[in-house]
């Protein structure tokens, strides 16, 4: 069966097309995906790199990673290493095209004296909030700094004392000089250079002064011999100054920026300051955690690349910002485990069957398929048969109502794989809670079928009660009630994580070909959902396994039911 995922129109194929056509930078497509080393990326991010690596794929042409490390202070290796680990995990290979933004410092200094010799940038000595306050609104101009006169050479000579570590810490900046009553805020003199003593990942403390991002981007594009400049639509009012920038300096090429939608997800928050909170105050494991839209996290809880790239092609690449329903990125998660994901059986809420006119002590095998729709895809695996089993709680009913098919006094059910079982009898504790189900079997069904052709309506999964493995399985749901919690504006959206997001079982039995299951190893808990074995935690005789995703969509159903009351 293939995976491959299809290949959909947009926007910027048509543009990289129409550049084709007309033998716009000789038939070459040259890309880049750059993260900041300042945290682990997320779903959002996948978006940015299935498009910046798909399309240069798709053209035959290169993909740059390069890492955008100019603000030391809030970067580290971890990140880094992270980073680099996810977009393989992903599917996709940089080959020899790794590069930094640090790489290009010098060059990139080298650029701003030479603005600064053209008189398009001065060092201003104002503190940030004056900065900020001359800067103006969107309906009234900036004002002018006190320092934009300043004389070429002074600015020169300032701007090298920088550099040598003469000044503290805020005391200046280096500044484009543009136009301050331009309608375009990004355009109000920015600054492309600040003073920062912070010892850097790379260079160490060889630089004090660390350019600014739009400053940065464009050049280090151009350097790289980028042909189209892919990035998400927050960057659309910035494009004037990327390409001011490089129109005013000597660069090999002038890179055309794209601007797309970025992604945003129902029930979770796509900003890292948010995310890196989630995980300081506590209220998730870590950066991995599974309930987390961190790509780390959805690894963990079993989510595929080829789902997360058959998903990002899916929601397609649009001008404008939308907000994707979670139920799409589930049943990309859905079909491509149902194409691989073996079969077992896993009780989560245990309790016990005892079957008996069955032969105390006798264990007798079963050969169930891993896969019963294509029985010689994935092979068998024997099934331990025994007196006493484990069915789920919620398959029995003493009183059951009007089409429950499941398992009840008197009722006739088949045991996947085995026998038909028969209710006869319950036992109960002091609190009048059923702790046995008691049932007698047909010996002439074995294997599922009845020879007399009788049929019952319902069929459940077991497991031995000798045999079956003790585990734990972690139960997850959105980490947020409401679809959107970065746009309510009557709650702090930390009241809005649900409370529910976590169930933890620590009673669960598995059948014992789970053994020898593997951390990441994916499986089918018939009727239960998909589960992954955990990445962490997960051992031999220590059991555990995370949902992944359930075998249908229920939240909507129940939000639905919710708002009804």
């Amino acid at each position: 069966m293939s995976t491959a995922e299809p290949v959909f129109s947009n926007f910027i194929r048509s543009i990289i097309d129409e550049d084709m056509a007309n033998g716009k930078w000789a038939g070459r497509v040259a890309t880049r995906f750059p993260p900041e080393p300042n945290g682990y990326l997320h779903i959002g991010h996948a978006k940015s790199i299935c498009l910046n690596f798909g399309l240069a794929n798709e053209y035959g042409g290169t993909c740059n990673l390069r890492f955008d490390d100019t603000n030391p202070s809030k970067e580290d290796v971890e990140y880094v290493d992270s980073i680099m680990d996810t977009v393989r995990w992903l599917g996709f290979d940089w080959q020899d095209r790794l590069y930094y933004a640090s790489d290009y410092f010098e060059k990139l200094y080298q650029y701003a004296e030479a603005l600064i010799q053209k008189g398009l940038a001065y060092v201003d000595d104002s503190t940030p909030e004056e900065i900020r306050a001359a800067r103006g609104t969107l309906t009234e101009p900036g004002q002018h700094s006190p320092y934009r006169g300043r004389p070429t050479q002074e600015n020169l000579d300032l701007f090298r004392r920088m550099r040598a570590g003469e000044f503290p810490d805020g005391s200046r900046v280096l500044r484009a000089k543009i136009d301050m009553a331009s309608p375009n805020i990004n355009l109000r003199d920015p600054t492309i250079y600040r003073i920062k003593h912070v010892h850097h990942h790379r260079t160490g403390d060889q630089w004090c002064i660390y350019p600014m991002y739009d400053y940065t981007h464009c050049i280090s594009d151009a350097l790289e011999g980028i042909t189209h400049s892919i990035c998400t639509l927050e960057f659309e009012d910035h494009r004037p100054l990327y390409d001011w920038c490089l129109d005013q300096l000597p660069v090999p090429c002038h890179p055309q920026q794209i601007e797309f939608a970025r992604l945003n997800l129902e029930y979770t928050l796509m900003s890292k300051r948010k995310l890196l909170l989630l995980v300081q105050e506590g209220h998730v494991a870590g950066w991995d955690d599974p309930r987390m839209p961190t790509l780390v996290g959805l690894r963990r809880r079993g989510y595929t690349p080829g789902a997360i790239r058959a998903f990002c092609e899916r929601i397609g690449v649009a001008k404008r910002d939308s907000l994707i329903p979670m139920e799409l990125l589930e049943k990309a998660v859905r079909d491509d485990l149902n194409l691989t994901a073996r079969r077992v059986m896993a009780v989560l809420d245990p309790i016990k069957v005892v079957i008996d006119n069955y032969p105390e002590g006798q264990v007798e095998h079963f050969e169930a398929p891993y896969f019963p729709d294509d029985p010689p895809a994935m092979g068998n695996r024997p099934v331990p048969f025994g007196r006493e089993l484990y069915i789920e709680r919620e398959d029995f009913m003493e009183e059951p109502p009007k089409k429950f098919w499941r398992l009840a006094p008197g009722r006739e059910v088949r045991l996947r794989w085995a026998y038909f079982v028969t209710c006869t009898h319950v036992v109960k504790d002091d609190q009048g809670r059923i702790t046995e189900v008691h049932c007698t079997y047909d010996p002439a069904t074995k294997g599922g079928d009845a020879p007399d052709g009788r049929k019952v309506k319902g069929t459940i999964h077991w497991v031995s009660a000798a045999q079956s493995l003790l585990a734990t399985v972690r139960l997850y749901d959105r980490l947020f009630t409401h679809a959107n919690p970065a746009a309510d504006k009557e709650h702090d959206w930390r009241q809005l994580i649900n409370p529910e997001s976590l169930k933890t079982l620590t009673w669960a039995r598995l059948e014992p070909s789970l053994a020898s299951a593997q951390p990441g190893e994916m499986f089918q808990f018939e009727r239960k959902g998909f589960f992954c074995a955990d990445l962490e935690e997960h051992a031999a005789g220590k059991p555990v396994f995370n949902r992944t995703v359930t075998l249908r969509d229920t939240w909507q159903k129940i939000v639905a039911a919710d708002k009804g009351k």
